[in-house]
This record gives C-alpha cells, sequence and structure tokens, in this order.
C-alpha cells in the first residue's frame, strides 16, 4: 500500500501515477485482510458501498481535464482542491445514505438522512467519503474501549489502545488505511488518540466546524476535529470545511482560512519571534510519566534552538479543568441523549406494558455502561437539590478558564504542554477504572471549556522499557489562531519528518 500526503497524492493523480479508485480500491483491500486476521485493527466498521464510483467519476474528471492540457488540469483542482482524495469518517458524523450508530446498540440500524455540513463541504471540494470508523460509545471515553463493536488497536502495537474516543479514525490514518479522516472533540478526543498514534490531530476554535449532522455529546463544547500524517494535510481540508453554516448558530467563519490551503511553515527568525508559555500546574502534575516529561523537554529545546522565548506561567484555575469539564459535559450529555426513546429514531424494545417501559427497556438494553454512568452522574448534577452547588460552580469555572487563557494570549503566542500524561496504555488496563480513565484527559480539557484551538503533533517515543510508544506534545493558540499553530507544528514537521509512524 503505497501513501503520500495530500500535496503528493494530488500531484500524482494529475500526473496519471495513480488514480482516485486504486487508492480506495487499496483501502478496501487493506481493510478486508486486516479483519480476518488474528488481531483485527478494527479501525473501520465499515466501507462505503458507492466509494469506488465516486472515485471513478472523480477519474473521470481528471483524465478529461488532462486531456485538455495543463491549464485545464489547473482549473479543475482549482474548483475541486481534493478531488479523487478519500478520507475516513468517525461513526458520529452523518453522511447520507449510510449507517451511523456512535458505536451504541441504541442507534443499531439507523440510516443517515443528509449530509453533515463538514461532510457536505469536503465532497463539493472533490474528496471521497471512504467508510465509517470505530469510536467510544457516543464519543465517551478516551480508548475507544467503550464500543459495542469492540475496541479498536494502537497499530504500532495492538496489545495497546487507539485512544479516544476518535481512536478509530486515528488508527486508520496511522495504519495507513486513509488518507485523511474526520473525528470528534468534547475533552481531547482527537487530541488524544492523535497522540497515542504517532499522527497529527487538531481541534479547531469553537465553532469554526458546523457541527451540523454531528450527533451531539457535550453540545457547549463539541467540535469536529481532523487527523492526518502532516499539519500541512489537516490545513488543507481545514481550508475547504471552515466557516460560517445557516444550520449551525454557533459556526463562525475562520479568518484566512483561504490561506490555509498553501501552509507555510515558520522561518526560524519568525519562531524566534514568538513568545510561548508553559503552564505551571502542567509540569507540576504527579501522574505525568518521565518519558512524556523528557519528549516535551526535548520539544522545549528544539524551541529554544530556534530562538523562541519561553516562560513558565502559573495558572492556578487550571487545576479544576478536568472537575469543570466533567461537571458540564456530563450534565450535557445527560439531557442530549434524552432524545433516544425507542420511539423516534433507532433501536425500540418490546413496549410491554406501556411508554414508560418501552423508554427504560430500549435505554437499558441500548446503552453500553459508561454512557449510562454518565447519564446517571449528569441527571445528578442537573438534580434541583445539585445544580446550584455543582453545575453552575463548573459552569463558573470554565468562564474563570475562559477568561484567563484570553489574558494570556494577549501576552504569549502559543502555549505548549504534553497532550496526555501517558502514552497510550494496554487493553484493559483502565476500562475498568472510570477515574483513571477520565485522567487522561488531564492536559487536554482545559482547550475545550476555553473554546480555543490545539494540535497534538507526533513529538517522539518512550522508551523501549516503556514499550516504544508514540508521544504527542500540544501546540494550543488563541481563538481563530488555527494557522499560527499550524505553520508552527509544520516547522516541527519539516525538520522532524515521519517523528510518529514513518509513511509507507
Amino acid at each position: 500500500m503505497q501513501f503520500f500526503n495530500i500535496q503528493d497524492t494530488i500531484n500524482a493523480l494529475k500526473e496519471g501515477k495513480v488514480t482516485s479508485a486504486s487508492l480506495v480500491k487499496d483501502s478496501i483491500d487493506t481493510f478486508e485482510k486486516d479483519k480476518s486476521s488474528a488481531i483485527p485493527l478494527n479501525a473501520f466498521l465499515e466501507m462505503y458501498d458507492d466509494a469506488i464510483a465516486k472515485a471513478q467519476k472523480a477519474d473521470d474528471l481528471i483524465t478529461a481535464a488532462r486531456n485538455g492540457g495543463q491549464s485545464a488540469l489547473d482549473e479543475l483542482f482549482a474548483k475541486q482542491p481534493l478531488l479523487g482524495l478519500p478520507f475516513a469518517v468517525k461513526d458520529n458524523i452523518s453522511v447520507k445514505g449510510h449507517r451511523l450508530t456512535c458505536a451504541s446498540k441504541i442507534l443499531e440500524g439507523y440510516v443517515a438522512p443528509y449530509d453533515a455540513t463538514v461532510i457536505a463541504r469536503l465532497e463539493k471540494s472533490g474528496a471521497i467519503p471512504l467508510g465509517r470508523c470505530n469510536q467510544d460509545e457516543f464519543a465517551m471515553g478516551s480508548s475507544t474501549e467503550y464500543s459495542c463493536y469492540g475496541p479498536t488497536r494502537n497499530p504500532i502495537n495492538r496489545e495497546y489502545v487507539s485512544g479516544g474516543s476518535s481512536g478509530g479514525p486515528a488508527a486508520a490514518v496511522s495504519a495507513n488505511q486513509a488518507l485523511f479522516a474526520l473525528g470528534t472533540e468534547t475533552g481531547g478526543s482527537v487530541r488524544l488518540p492523535a497522540s497515542y498514534c504517532g499522527i497529527y490531530g487538531l481541534k479547531t476554535t469553537y465553532g469554526v466546524l458546523s457541527r451540523w449532522g454531528v450527533v451531539a455529546y457535550g453540545s457547549s463544547l463539541d467540535q469536529v476535529g481532523l487527523l492526518a500524517h502532516t499539519p500541512d494535510d489537516i490545513a488543507k481540508a481545514l481550508s475547504v470545511m471552515a466557516g460560517v453554516d445557516m444550520y449551525d448558530d454557533t459556526s463562525a467563519d475562520l479568518p484566512g482560512a483561504a490561506s490555509l490551503a498553501d501552509l507555510k511553515a515558520y522561518s526560524d527568525s519568525e519562531i524566534a519571534g514568538l513568545k510561548i508559555a508553559i503552564p505551571k500546574q502542567f509540569l507540576e502534575t504527579k501522574g505525568l510519566m518521565k518519558d512524556v516529561g523528557d519528549v516535551f523537554n526535548n520539544v522545549q529545546d528544539w524551541l529554544k534552538a530556534k530562538g523562541a522565548k519561553i516562560d513558565v506561567v502559573d495558572l492556578p484555575v487550571l487545576d479544576a479543568s478536568i472537575a469543570s469539564y466533567y461537571v458540564i459535559a456530563l450534565s450535557e450529555a445527560a439531557s442530549n441523549l434524552s432524545r433516544f426513546d425507542g420511539i423516534r429514531y433507532g433501536r425500540r424494545v418490546d413496549p410491554g406494558e406501556g411508554y414508560d417501559e418501552l423508554y427504560v427497556k430500549t435505554r437499558s438494553e441500548g446503552f453500553g455502561p459508561e454512557v449510562k454512568r454518565r447519564i446517571v452522574i449528569g441527571n445528578y448534577v442537573l438534580s434541583e437539590q445539585f445544580s446550584g452547588d455543582t453545575y453552575k460552580k463548573g459552569m463558573t469555572v470554565r468562564a474563570k478558564i475562559q477568561s484567563e487563557m484570553a489574558k494570556l494570549f494577549e501576552s504569549y503566542d502559543i502555549v505548549i504542554c504534553p497532550t496526555c500524561p501517558t502514552p497510550a496504555f494496554k487493553l484493559g488496563q483502565k476500562v475498568d477504572s472510570p477515574l483513571e480513565m477520565y485522567l487522561s484527559d488531564l492536559f487536554t480539557t482545559f482547550v475545550n471549556l476555553a473554546r480555543i484551538t490545539s494540535i497534538s503533533v507526533p513529538a517522539g517515543k518512550t522508551s523501549e522499557a516503556n514499550g516504544s510508544m508514540p508521544v504527542g506534545i500540544q501546540f494550543a493558540g488563541g481563538m481563530f489562531q488555527e494557522e499560527k499553530i499550524l505553520r508552527l507544528a509544520q516547522s516541527w514537521e519539516k525538520d522532524h519528518p515521519g517523528c510518529g509512524i514513518p509513511l509507507k
């Protein structure tokens, strides 16, 4: 299987060295072969049956344009900049005419009646939805072990988790089963699996990517994200997806989005002009593995060698970020998941004595244990006697985090920290320890609470004694500063190509 980055693939398509149909077919063949292996990766749940036909249409357009000369070819790709490129889709993003289950039994057999806006915009640019990928049920988890389809394994070592909740899309990209992928984030669900699988993962500013057609977990936190081998790949896809959507009142334009199509790495002199902050609270975390700390130090050394100014800053409010996040996210989850009642769509269990029994039986059999746990906690937080003491305090902390981060970005360009205190852990290691699993999000949730942007960069690996697993480091920017962090990430990639898992 030969995969390139997006620009190399576009060049190869233009020159006739590869076809879109061959890219799709190779992915399908790899998926089918892996599915029957002794230890399946389980990244894709299914390949879409119309992907080949869409790829052949793209090939016909490219062939006709090539016959018309270079100007015709350039004009075609100007109109459809991602023409013929297959991409993977997380199982909570609607693709018209295809199953959408959120890896839950309660949505068994549900077929999306329309395309999510992010899908429609990618298809308008010529990209091809390849298939749906595994995830934690309703995006609730950090390991993709809470899926009704079973866990997704890590391509680097299949005894380890791929991260979550977007573990399927991350594993598909890492294993070269897809060129790039769409995931979703509520508290780190793109960046965490990107770190575990040794690829790049971008969480966009809240609103930059429309949530229309994305099944909600925590509506004030949810955001579509991107996973790919290079920052340039992410930037090219983001450039055609970003912007206001009439179907999503929370959507927003991204200034300079068009320029992302031709991402430029920062020069050394530009990096020398950056002011970078490191939160003191994340350096003092007891659970930070030494190997992760060593990789983080290497990134700092690289920035210092380029002349960047780095300061350790004290942000005490970050100590409360994980608690605030789970109070808000679980409250919103309990509210959002109330719509899955066995009446409107999805799974329905024999009602027996009436609607109450239908509701209880459907949800009891349809939801997995982690989703039930979060619904119960969310409803408890929202109950009359606790909402004032708990939910309102969580929202107060969130407002403080937003305020403190906005103030910080008045003086600093970028915040850096590890993506996760540890690398990927072994399958089954934390699945029965919810609190330990929740702490995987320790360094990521402040980004979602502040509604800012962040990218996980594959920065190194742990020692052989600790499995030689990938370690990701975050570059976080202020609201709508995607270009800034992507350019810095591209500079890292330029100096450290294939730092996570090499392209094959």
